[in-house]
């Protein structure tokens, strides 16, 4: 993902990655974890709900993490994920004979290296589903272990192929979060909560593409990680997703739903209507815009903060200053690099 890439500029709230950090802790001392988030840029503890994390500091904290824990699911699971897991499956997708041959590997691997769940592989002419049965139903899912092996499937799928893998829903088998609307920046389809199992969706007419990677390749995959698993490039996620495509390729802060339906191929009533139905509305979409690009700008600009204030729309920095706060219960200067 590149700068000028809308999907890159996304950020998630702090309860998207809340379970995340708190199996961290079980895996280093508390001076480590102060460490690792002080390097990874999520400097404020505890975290609140309305705080906004980026995806660079995501994926800076998982390339800090992992080998300092010694395990490459950091807490995730009760067993630890020893070094080179990651680059073992890589091989041994990669040597797969097609798409569904690789899921069945990729469950057959977690399988020998999990105690929390199995995964089970149902093929059929009509869908093929990848689900997670938990070994102990009375244990709380851990969500965000949960939705990272759902996004590790897709994403080597993604890879493997050489273009993003269409999926047709996932299920979680945990209530609907407080955060449940960042799962469309994860995630190209449907997402559903309350299933009996974690599960994710395919279309098996999107299996017929060869498997072509080379041992070149897999090392940038590695040395990416998480970015190319977890967040892929498609910019068909969701309507929301689209509008925020369509705005940041526009002149976005003078943009209206009307010219944004225009653009999709819809009356306005039905965009907004289905912008509703995402939980979400074409002033949220471009407020969300404001504040990442906002975001964006402090961390990687070397322009003042009343000049990024005055780019984004606020006629004073004090109202910058308010809006910023509101948004991610820190200071514009926390942002800074």
């Amino acid at each position: 993902m590149t700068s000028h890439d809308p999907i890159s500029l996304t950020t998630v709230s702090a309860g998207f990655i809340q379970d995340w950090l708190d199996a961290l802790k079980s895996r280093c001392t508390p001076q480590a974890m102060a460490s690792l988030l002080e390097r990874s840029g999520l400097q404020t503890i505890p975290m609140v709900p309305t705080q906004r994390v980026t995806l660079k500091e995501i994926a800076t904290l998982y390339q800090l993490a992992a080998p300092e824990t010694g395990d490459e699911m950091m807490g995730l699971w009760s067993r630890p994920i020893r070094p080179r897991a990651l680059q073992h499956l890589l091989t041994v997708q990669r040597e797969a004979s097609s798409l569904v041959s690789a899921l069945f590997r990729f469950s057959t691997f977690w399988n020998l290296l999990l105690d929390d769940f199995r995964l089970e592989l149902r093929n059929s002419y009509e869908e093929v589903e990848l689900s997670l049965i938990a070994c102990y139903p009375d244990t709380e899912p851990q969500r965000f272990g949960h939705m990272l092996i759902l996004k590790l499937a897709h994403g080597l799928l993604s890879w493997l192929g050489g273009s993003e893998t269409s999926v047709k829903e996932i299920r979680f088998a945990f209530a609907r979060p407080h955060f449940a609307a960042d799962y469309a920046v994860v995630f190209p389809c449907p997402v559903a909560f309350d299933a009996q199992h974690t599960s994710i969706l395919f279309d098996p007419r999107h299996f017929d593409r060869p498997i072509t990677r080379s041992p070149a390749e897999a090392s940038v995959f590695l040395q990416r990680a998480p970015l190319d698993w977890i967040f892929t490039s498609s910019r068909a996620h969701t309507n929301s997703l689209r509008v925020r495509a369509f705005l940041y390729g526009a002149t976005w802060q003078s943009c209206q739903l009307p010219d944004a339906a225009h653009a999709l191929k819809m009356t306005p009533r039905t965009l907004n209507r289905r912008l509703k139905e995402e939980g979400t509305s074409f002033q949220d979409i471009k407020d969300a815009l404001r504040r990442d690009i906002a975001i964006r700008a402090l961390q990687q600009g070397t322009d003042s903060i009343e000049q990024i204030a005055f780019d984004t729309g606020f006629s004073a920095p004090s109202n910058f200053h308010r809006a910023f706060h509101k948004w991610t219960n820190r200071t514009p200067g926390s942002y800074r690099l």
